[in-house]
């Protein structure tokens, strides 16, 4: 961890000692996320549905957004293994495409909502008093505001984009992660090594970037793995609303509303992109349960 590392760094020779226990500890995790089956099995369907979004100008057969009127809700068949939409598209094109499209949301929006969580988190746990108490009756306040009626309150003023929807829901999703990055900082801030290096002089800003927030990456690293899923979630079901991604885009989302209306004629036009979402949102939950399984110190495992 960071706090040997620091440790051992200012004896002679410790830059060693501290790069081979860092790399003892990573292999160590590496082992226990690998000994998990469902943690690679998460890992495998979200490397095989990247590539697949990746490839889409390859794989699809079809203009994602060409219309043909003869080949209307046509069932899965060769021609079109996952059948057509009501405007004659193909279904397993513009899955392919909507990847490109859903899952950079779900990264994106994520990437956010942890860099907020983790300025608002790391300032509250280290500070502590009224900065503390301010920024986490911020944090209940959005966490009670209806995260819903804000999206779409937002896209009805400004208009609906992906930078919009990227933005939104990102700075809407972060109280938890800011929640459980203050409490480790908490934790962390009375720990010896950290009172050594304010004794030492050390500024704010650099005892939280040398010395706590190398000790919470782990803790992060779970928490932004387990919200790409939710982030997914929220962009489908606003994309399902009318509110998301702006058509013709194709977006899982909206090929699920577009499917809406002719569900019981047509099942695949709203089951293949819904079964993209689920096998997403589920993947990214297994590794990220992987992940704090192996970063969890109360694991006994061998070295």
């Amino acid at each position: 961890m960071a706090f040997v590392a620091s440790d051992v760094a200012a004896r002679p020779g410790g830059n060693d000692v501290a790069s081979g226990s860092a790399r003892r500890s990573g292999a160590r995790e590496w082992r226990r996320f690998a000994a998990s089956r469902r943690a690679v099995a998460g890992a495998a369907v979200l490397v095989l549905l990247s590539v697949a979004s990746l490839l889409a100008p390859v794989l699809a057969r079809y203009d994602p957004d060409a219309q043909r009127v003869g080949a209307r809700l046509e069932g899965p068949g060769w021609r079109h293994p996952m059948g057509t939409d009501s405007f004659g598209r193909d279904v397993m094109s513009r899955a392919l495409w909507g990847g490109r499209v859903s899952q950079p949301i779900g990264l994106l929006a994520m990437g956010v909502s942890v860099v907020a969580g983790v300025v608002v988190g790391g300032l509250a746990g280290y500070f502590g008093g009224r900065l503390d108490g301010g920024l986490m009756r911020l944090t209940e306040l959005t966490v009670t505001f209806p995260t819903f009626f804000l999206l779409i309150t937002l896209v009805a003023v400004f208009g609906a984009s992906m930078s919009l929807l990227i933005l939104a829901i990102g700075l809407t999703s972060w109280p938890i992660t800011a929640r459980v990055v203050r409490a480790e900082i908490l934790t962390l801030r009375e720990r010896e090594f950290v009172l050594a290096a304010g004794a030492l002089g050390a500024g704010a800003a650099r005892v939280m970037a040398r010395h706590l927030l190398p000790n919470v990456v782990p803790v992060i690293v779970v928490a932004a793995t387990l919200r790409v899923g939710y982030v997914i979630l929220v962009e489908a079901g606003l994309s399902y609303l009318g509110v998301g991604v702006p058509p013709p885009t194709a977006s899982w989302g909206g090929m699920v509303a577009d499917g809406a209306p002719s569900l019981f004629r047509a099942w695949w036009v709203s089951f293949f992109p819904g079964l993209f979402i689920f096998l997403t949102v589920m993947a990214y939950n297994l590794v990220g349960d992987g992940l704090r399984d192996a970063f969890d110190p109360r694991r006994v495992t061998q070295p």
